[in-house]
């Protein structure tokens, strides 16, 4: 398509491209929480775990997944029932309705994470056929770890290329390996019983058109603008990211589709499970191998092993620059009002991108989400060397460079 930018235009394309201010488009907490997440219902055939992830209705009967009396959501582990030998153990996996295109803003308030010998929880994002359209891990960590890990999971050809001032540590970059392209955290009490009895902290995920940019802070260095009343969020006061992963080496919109949140906690796998990562913090009865993890923790009664195998979650918000998200019938807009509603029916001028694809909203609805911290400097240095018409050649594939 042709656009006429006048001089007007141009000034306003660049200064957004520098400042971002994201608006309320979801949030799940309260006796609300559980509306529009979709339970999974199915044994753990993702990751080899020992864990079956129940349906709604069994969650809910067995105290799985339900709203405690401080208002918080509790996702569990069974830690009541015994489990005979070649059995799996119940548990939850749960994900969002709604998909969030960049330009979106992830908040998500934890008060107790799970952590035990063969537990492995994660809150992470993934696209819509996945593990194609790019998977972003917010919070993640197996058995008696102590710090959080995060990763980003792509195609090939997507790597990190960490800023001097991210705050922790980048420890593989390419993000089509296995494990991902991995951040440790720096900062104690980032997983484990340390981040419980430190009274929890808040994790902040910007996925936008420049990069995708995680943020952790523990309880007490919580900024004052992140609460549970927030409405919009500028991610340019925050201060360098615990995560960066800019777009200079990993193009966002070419590598990540419309995200959904995910939710879970398997047992022992690929990685909880795996020997010599179980017996660094989980020293087996005998040299560990392939089924200690198993045999010491998920069969028979659970109470003791997994008395903290649970989540407990003040709130999930989701913001967005242009208040829009890919709900079940299409892209929709959302005001603050109604980001607790169940998905208001698509607009029709709201265009032909669904949730199983990358309509024309994933690119262009971020190029006004950038925050001012770093990497979003290189747009506006672009902007003033090759001009606002060139500039979006290059951020918008479809756009005409017209005489």
């Amino acid at each position: 398509m042709k656009i006429a930018l006048s001089a007007l235009s141009a000034l306003t394309l660049q200064s957004q491209l520098v400042w971002g201010v994201y608006n309320l488009v979801r949030e799940y907490s309260g006796q609300n929480f559980f509306t529009g997440w979709d339970f999974y219902g199915n044994y753990d055939n993702l990751t080899n775990g020992d864990a079956i992830w129940v349906n709604q209705s069994l969650a809910s009967t067995d105290h799985l997944a339900f709203v405690n009396d401080a208002g918080h959501a509790i996702i569990k582990v069974d830690n009541t029932s015994f489990v005979p030998y070649n059995d799996k153990r119940d548990s939850v996996r749960v994900t969002t309705e709604d998909f969030f295109p960049v330009g979106s803003l992830f908040i998500i308030d934890l008060v107790h994470l799970p952590y035990g010998c063969s537990v492995w929880p994660s809150f992470w994002t993934k696209g819509p056929n996945w593990p194609i359209g790019g998977e972003i891990d917010i919070v993640e960590g197996v058995n008696q770890m102590t710090f959080n890990q995060m990763a980003l999971h792509t195609q090939d050809g997507c790597t990190a290329s960490p800023p001097s001032d991210q705050i922790s540590t980048t420890t593989l970059t390419n993000c089509s390996a296995v494990a991902g392209c991995t951040v440790a955290e720096k900062q104690p009490n980032s997983f484990g019983a340390g981040f419980d009895s430190a009274g929890g902290g808040v994790w902040a995920t910007q996925f936008d058109v420049t990069g995708i940019y995680i943020w952790f802070w523990t309880r007490s260095s919580v900024p004052s603008t992140v609460n549970s009343s927030a409405t919009a969020v500028d991610p340019s006061t925050w201060g360098p990211p615990t995560a960066a992963y800019p777009s200079s080496t990993c193009n966002i919109t070419n590598f990540f589709t419309e995200q959904q949140l995910v939710l879970d906690i398997t047992l022992c796998g690929d990685w909880a499970g795996e020997p010599s990562v179980y017996q660094e913090t989980c020293p087996a009865s005998a040299p560990a191998n392939a089924s200690s993890c198993y045999l010491e923790n998920v069969i028979n009664n659970g109470t003791s092993a997994y008395a903290n195998a649970y989540f407990e979650i003040s709130y999930i918000k989701a913001f967005n620059v242009d208040s829009t998200i890919v709900g079940p019938s299409g892209t929709v807009s959302v005001s603050p009002a109604s980001a607790t509603a169940e998905p208001p029916a698509a607009s029709s001028s709201s265009g032909s991108s669904s949730a199983s694809g990358s309509g024309s909203n994933s690119g262009s609805n971020s190029s006004n989400a950038a925050s001012a911290w770093g990497p979003t400097l290189v747009p506006t240095i672009l902007a003033a060397a090759l001009g606002v018409s060139a500039l979006l050649a290059i951020y918008e594939p479809d756009y005409v460079v017209s005489s």
